[in-house]
């Protein structure tokens, strides 16, 4: 009964994470994107790309406040959609922007701050997403795959910075989300500097016999 709820979550999840996409569709045939449309393509798939990735990052930090280990079962989702809505803010940008002038492009990576980290973070994220699967954890082992699919903070400071240097005048929309990486990785921080004290504070009591035996 739990495992078929929990199939239903995730089909309710993937559903509603393609909305963005499907509203983006319709504005687009609506010749609702503003005077320039293309812009807003990039806009709107980069800035859900992000907030796929600050939702990926917030499972664990959910999932030990509330003690919901369902919550895990979609973090993989969200992951693979933060992917997803990358390779089309990515597409957009080489179809749409420059259409296939890879040396236009290449000054821009080159030159243009904002596209070198960019273009990092879309880099990175390309491993992560090929190795999201059980059969690719067993393959590189728990612990190499862990250790790779760290470079999710990388890839999410990354993001941030993308898109605060792309923003010229208003800067609230990347600060909110610098803000919320913020607090995500700073959890992650406490919870480690924690379980350091802790282990420190065991090895010390477990000394404390043998000296006291001197």
């Amino acid at each position: 009964m739990v495992a078929a709820r929990i199939l239903l979550l995730k089909r309710a999840v993937f559903a509603t994470c393609l909305l963005p996409l499907v509203v983006l569709a319709l504005d687009a045939f609506r010749r609702g994107l503003g005077a320039n449309p293309i812009a807003a393509i990039e806009h709107s798939t980069g800035r859900w790309a992000l907030v796929f990735l600050l939702v990926t990052l917030s499972v664990t930090p959910l999932r030990k406040l509330t003690g919901y280990y369902w919550l895990l079962r979609l973090r993989r989702m969200f992951g693979l959609y933060a992917f997803f809505y990358v390779c089309l803010h990515v597409l957009a940008y080489v179809i749409l922007d420059q259409f296939f002038d890879w040396t236009a492009m290449f000054n821009d990576i080159a030159m243009r701050p904002f596209m070198t980290v960019g273009f990092a973070s879309f880099v990175m994220l390309i491993p992560l997403a090929l190795t999201a699967t059980n059969a690719m954890v067993q393959r590189l082992g728990s612990k190499r795959w862990q250790a790779l699919h760290r470079l999710i903070y990388v890839i999410a400071i990354g993001s941030v910075l993308h898109y605060l240097w792309l923003v010229k005048l208003n800067k609230t929309q990347p600060d909110i989300y610098g803000g919320i990486l913020a607090i995500l990785l700073g959890f992650r921080i406490i919870v480690a500097m924690g379980r350091l004290v802790r282990r420190a504070m065991v090895g010390r009591a477990l000394k404390l016999p043998a000296s006291g035996a001197n």
